[in-house]
């Protein structure tokens, strides 16, 4: 690319200065970036929503992006800084799980960030968004081998949200990834392999709610019903009819789903 492309996804939000301070520090090393904007509206320290929109958006980008996130509750702690290569696509984060939905990271190469030269100094206990991860995401985006980064590591952070768990012959227990501006709740069960909603009696239990009914529009259920849908993302999503099923379930991000095929559990 003639201009490198680096993304940011963060949930520092937009009323402080911690997304500014990180850009400026990455135009610094790199003045010819290209900086884009995933979000900064993640909810304060959801990583499986990060996760879920990193996963969404990344594959969009041109071969060559860096992908910078950071979710990092954990920051000043003993987890690590890690990066990785998936597809010709760099990625710079915390090791938390935030990169466990990207297609091929646990087969990737991925390498703790110990090479502290690309660090900007001092680091702080509370940013190393400012002073690791954009900094080293900079220097790789001008050209900076990842293997000057740190060593390869073996056991990077694979999130339990990453897929759902089976816990009987029809049973299996998900997660809600992501709640989106509509109200619709995004679990991670993936359409393929579980589209057989569609054609089977089930039941998805979340908070103090049952969902039974599928249906392959929003329209097509009575309004304040809730009903599963296949959402664009590929996951099966909770709805209603022009309402927010997220305001009616109460629940988000991280919350547990259960799935149940009551044909088969008979």
């Amino acid at each position: 690319m003639k201009r490198p492309v680096i993304t940011l996804l963060s949930d520092f939000g937009i009323a402080d200065h911690y997304v500014a301070a990180m850009k400026g520090v990455i135009l610094g090393i790199c003045p010819q970036a290209e900086l884009v904007d995933i979000s900064h509206e993640i909810p304060a320290f959801s990583i499986p929503e990060a996760a879920y929109t990193l996963a969404q958006a990344w594959q969009c980008f041109p071969k060559g992006t860096v992908h910078l996130a950071v979710v990092d509750p954990g920051v000043g702690s003993s987890r690590r800084a890690i990066v990785g290569e998936v597809d010709g696509h760099r990625f710079v984060a915390p090791d938390n799980g935030l990169l466990s939905m990207i297609p091929g990271f646990r087969s990737a190469r991925i390498r703790q960030i110990t090479a502290s030269r690309y660090f900007r100094q001092p680091v702080s206990n509370t940013f190393h968004g400012r002073d690791i991860f954009a900094p080293v995401a900079a220097h790789i985006a001008k050209g900076l081998p990842l293997a000057r980064t740190g060593n390869l590591i073996g056991d990077p952070v694979i999130a339990d949200f990453a897929e759902p768990t089976r816990l009987g012959l029809a049973r299996w227990l998900g997660t809600v990834l992501k709640v989106d501006r509509f109200g619709n709740v995004v679990t991670n069960f993936g359409w393929e392999e579980f589209r057989g909603i569609a054609a089977s009696p089930f039941t998805l239990k979340i908070g103090r709610r049952t969902v039974s009914r599928f249906c392959s529009t929003y329209d097509g259920a009575p309004d304040g019903q809730l009903f599963a849908i296949a959402g664009s993302a590929g996951f099966v999503e909770i709805s209603m009819n022009q309402q927010a099923a997220a305001k009616l379930i109460e629940i988000g991000a991280g919350s547990k789903v259960e799935l149940l095929f009551r044909s088969v559990a008979k």
